[in-house]
């Protein structure tokens, strides 16, 4: 982990009150929660199509048992806390630095951690909705059902909110986060190897001299960056 990468991030944070970040799946993983795209033997064991397949909105009309149970095992099977990036963002945001947390994670560990504005583009798995009355449920009520979770006050059925393959992101969140990178002083990009698309156009917005990339990889937009910290983004906003 480079130091003085290290160092010249930190006075960037330092002078600036400004910043905005813009993370993915790598936030989380420090946390326990697996990337469902990592390829482990669990998908061959258990199921017979890939995560994209399954995690999409035909999938989830048509396959909706199957739906649900890599759902409730991969993604919503576990607690998870809030790691040192997490908190990090929450302090900056509280000391009048950070004005928006933009994430591609379903987790609600942003706001765990405190974070109070944050985007999601993907939604969240802590809010589920009948989708025939609107009626709310929380994570555990879908975690603790088994097969599909229908509305206990009119039958319908239960869906998360989130975005599925083949599903358009929410317009208004979307534009909501080019308004905060395109007016951001320092924007910080973590955790995430941007190749999923429109969140990873977001970057193109963005108008400033302080470009950071903070992922344990390489990612396609290193060239353009202004600043390139490679390590684990937990580690390294502990130091910060």
């Amino acid at each position: 982990m480079a130091k003085k990468e290290i160092e010249r991030l930190k006075q960037w944070i330092e002078e600036s009150d400004n910043i905005v970040f813009f993370g993915g799946a790598g936030v989380s993983t420090e946390s326990g929660i697996p990337d469902f795209r990592s390829v482990d033997g669990l998908y061959h064991q258990k199921y017979d199509y890939p995560p994209e397949t399954i995690l999409s909105h035909t999938f989830y009309r048509n396959k909706p048992e199957e739906f649900y149970r890599f759902y409730r095992d991969k993604l919503i099977g576990f607690e998870a806390e809030p790691n040192q990036a997490h908190k990090k963002l929450a302090q900056w945001e509280q000391d009048g630095k950070l004005k928006a947390v933009i994430t591609q994670n379903i987790d609600g560990l942003h706001q765990a951690a405190g974070s109070r504005k944050v985007l999601e583009l993907h939604g969240s798995t802590l809010r589920n909705y009948c989708e025939h009355c609107g009626k709310f449920f929380d994570v555990e009520d879908i975690r603790n059902g088994e097969g599909v979770p229908v509305c206990d006050a009119c039958g319908g059925p239960v869906k998360p909110d989130v975005v599925l393959y083949e599903e358009g992101l929410d317009q208004d969140v979307l534009s909501e986060a080019v308004q905060f990178i395109k007016n951001a002083d320092v924007l910080i990009i973590g955790g995430t190897s941007l190749v999923v698309y429109p969140a990873a156009g977001l970057i193109d917005y963005y108008r400033g001299n302080k470009l950071v990339l903070v992922n344990k990889t390489p990612t396609a937009r290193d060239g353009v960056a202004d600043l390139v910290v490679q390590g684990a983004i937990g580690e390294i906003f502990g130091q910060l």
